[in-house]
C-alpha cells in the first residue's frame, strides 16, 4: 500500500486532489441548493439526483482530503477511531453512488419506455423507499470495512493499514470489485442499450423527422456520458487492486504514480455527476444563476414566464419534453426570485391529449 511510500513531489499530488474537493464539492452543493431551495423534490428523478448528490459530497467530503494526507505525509495523523471511519464511509459513499446511478438508470428506462404504465411505481414514496434500501445495502456491503483497517506503528511510523489476512483482504476486494462494479455496470449496460434502441426505433409518423431526432439526441447522449464515464472512471481503480492481488504489480515509482493516478480518475466521477445530470438541463444553469444572484443580493434581470404550479416534473425531463410556456400573474413573479421554473406532468398529458383530439394518430412519447 502507498503509506509506506513518500513522493517526491508532494505538491503534484496536493493539487490535483485540492482541485477535485473544490469542484465536486461546489458542484454537488449547488445541485442540492437548487433542488431544496426550489422544493423540486417532489418527483422520483430528483430524488434520485438529490441522493446521488449527497453522497458524491459525502464522497469528497471524507475521501479526499485524507486520501491527499496518506499520498503527501509519512504518518497517519488522524487517530484510530478516524482511521476505521474514513475508510467506512469511502466504502459507503461508493456503494451508494454506484447503486444510486443503477437506480436511475432503471428509472430513466421506466420513464421513457413506459410513460404512462409506469406512473404508479414512480411515485416519491417509492424512490424513498428506494433510496433508503440503497443506503441499508451500502451500509450492509461496506460495514466489514470498519474492522479492514487499524492504526499501528511500523519503525516509527504510524500507519492506517489493513490488518486482515491476504486471503481475507482478496476475498473482501474481489467482492467489492463485483458488487460495486460489475453488477452496477451491467445494469446500466442493459437498460440504456434498450432505452436507446427504443427510442431510436419508436418514431413518431406525424412530428417532424428533425424534432424528433433532435430530442432522441438529448436524451441518447445523456445517457451515453452516464454510462460511460461511470465505468471508465472506476474501471483504473478496480483494474490496479486486481492486477496488485492476481498479476503483477510491484510497488516502484511507476506504479506508486499509476495508483495516483487511479484514485484521481475515480474521485473525479463525484466531479463530472453534476457535469452530465445539472448542467445538461437549461432549467439547472437557471437555477444556478439565480443561486449567485441571491448570494450577491443582486436583482435577476431574465424572467423566464411560465404557469404557477403546484406539482413539478423532473427537471431532467422539463429539457426532453416540448413545452408551452404561458405568462404568469406579475404578484407571481414578483415573489419568484430564487425560484425555478418547471413544467408539469398535468401539463404534459394535456397538451398531448389535445394533440390526440385535434389528430388521434399522434402517439403520447414523454422523453
Amino acid at each position: 500500500h502507498s503509506v509506506f511510500w513518500t513522493a517526491d513531489s508532494p505538491l503534484l499530488t496536493v493539487i490535483p486532489y485540492s482541485l477535485i474537493f473544490l469542484v465536486g464539492t461546489v458542484g454537488n452543493s449547488l445541485v442540492l441548493a437548487v433542488l431544496l431551495r426550489n422544493r423540486q423534490v417532489n418527483n422520483t428523478t430528483n430524488l434520485f439526483i438529490l441522493n446521488l448528490g449527497v453522497a458524491d459530497l459525502c464522497f469528497i467530503v471524507f475521501c479526499v482530503p485524507f486520501q491527499a494526507t496518506i499520498y503527501t505525509l509519512d504518518d497517519w495523523i488522524f487517530g484510530p477511531l478516524m482511521c476505521k471511519a474514513v475508510h467506512f464511509f469511502i466504502y459507503l459513499t461508493m456503494y451508494a453512488s454506484s447503486f444510486t446511478l443503477t437506480t436511475v438508470s432503471l428509472d430513466r428506462y421506466l420513464a421513457i419506455r413506459y410513460p404512462l404504465h409506469s406512473r404508479e411505481l414512480r411515485t416519491p414514496r417509492n424512490a424513498l423507499t428506494a433510496i433508503c434500501l440503497i443506503w441499508g445495502l451500502s451500509f450492509i456491503f461496506s460495514g466489514p470495512y470498519i474492522s479492514y483497517y487499524q492504526e499501528f506503528q511500523v519503525a516509527n511510523v504510524t500507519v492506517c493499514h489493513p490488518i486482515w489476512k491476504v486471503s481475507q483482504r482478496k476475498v473482501m476486494d474481489l467482492c467489492t470489485f463485483v458488487f460495486s462494479y460489475v453488477i452496477p455496470v451491467l445494469i446500466l449496460s442493459l437498460t440504456y442499450v434498450r432505452t436507446i434502441r427504443y427510442l431510436w426505433t419508436s418514431v413518431d409518423p406525424i412530428k417532424d423527422m428533425s424534432d424528433s431526432k433532435k430530442g432522441k439526441r438529448k436524451v441518447t447522449r445523456m445517457i451515453i456520458i452516464v454510462a460511460v464515464l461511470f465505468c471508465l472512471c472506476w474501471l483504473p481503480h478496480h483494474l490496479v487492486i486486481l492486477c496488485f492481488w492476481f498479476g503483477y504489480f510491484p510497488l516502484n515509482n511507476a506504479t506508486y504514480v499509476l495508483r495516483i493516478l487511479s484514485h484521481l480518475i475515480s474521485y473525479a466521477n463525484s466531479c463530472v455527476n453534476p457535469i452530465v445530470y445539472a448542467l445538461v438541463s437549461k432549467h439547472f444553469r437557471k437555477g444556478f444563476k439565480k443561486i449567485f444572484s441571491c448570494l450577491l443580493h443582486k436583482r435577476v434581470t431574465n424572467k423566464v414566464h411560465v404557469a404557477q404550479v403546484t406539482h413539478t416534473v423532473s427537471i431532467l425531463e422539463a429539457d426532453l419534453t416540448e413545452v408551452i410556456h404561458v405568462s404568469e400573474p406579475t404578484h407571481a413573479r414578483a415573489s419568484s426570485c430564487c425560484q425555478i421554473p418547471i413544467q408539469t406532468w398535468a401539463e404534459a398529458e394535456q397538451l398531448s391529449r389535445q394533440e390526440r383530439v385535434t389528430n388521434p394518430f399522434i402517439t403520447f412519447n414523454v422523453t
